[in-house]
């Protein structure tokens, strides 16, 4: 019951967003993740990681002019030994910042499973973005609309390698 309440508002919030200026989204959505974020933190790292099939990584990522560490909640998708993270900001006209910040410092630590693992990004191309993308929809089918909401861009689907 919990879940299904969760995934429903985690839609039903989605549709609030899109009605919103692009700017006040913005500020709107960073709300949210700091919130989750927090929840992540108070639960002991026990809440906030998965809604039913969602599962949920932290991304530590450094900031490409300030160097200063930030951390991004994000869904994710397992492809083989590697996970695979989606760039979409909700079908903004602009790549999200963690984005930036993993193509100027693409090493990097996850945060998921109770454990920290250090990964190199990289972004998908070809064959590879599109398979990881058909799966990544599969979970999360917004994805599709998001594209559709940007097609200026090609939404990046950046896979995440152990090192």
């Amino acid at each position: 019951m919990m879940r299904t309440a969760v995934s429903t508002a985690m839609k039903g919030g989605q549709v609030l967003l899109d009605a919103l200026p692009p700017r006040v989204e913005a500020r709107a959505w960073e709300a949210i993740q700091s919130s989750h974020l927090a929840l992540f933190r108070l639960s002991g790292r026990r809440l906030g990681t998965g809604f039913g099939p969602i599962r949920i990584l932290f991304l530590h990522h450094f900031g490409a002019k300030s160097g200063a560490e930030r951390i991004a909640p994000l869904l994710y998708v397992e492809d083989g030994e590697n996970l695979a993270i989606i760039a979409s900001k909700g079908g903004h006209e602009r790549n999200p910042a963690w984005f930036h910040n993993l193509k100027a410092n693409p090493d990097v630590r996850v945060e998921l499973h109770g454990e920290v693992r250090p990964v190199s990004a990289r972004v998908a191309e070809g064959e590879e973005r599109e398979r990881i993308w058909r799966k990544a929809a599969a979970v999360w089918p917004d994805y599709d609309r998001y594209q559709r909401r940007a097609p200026h861009r090609e939404i990046p689907v950046v896979v995440l390698e152990p090192r």
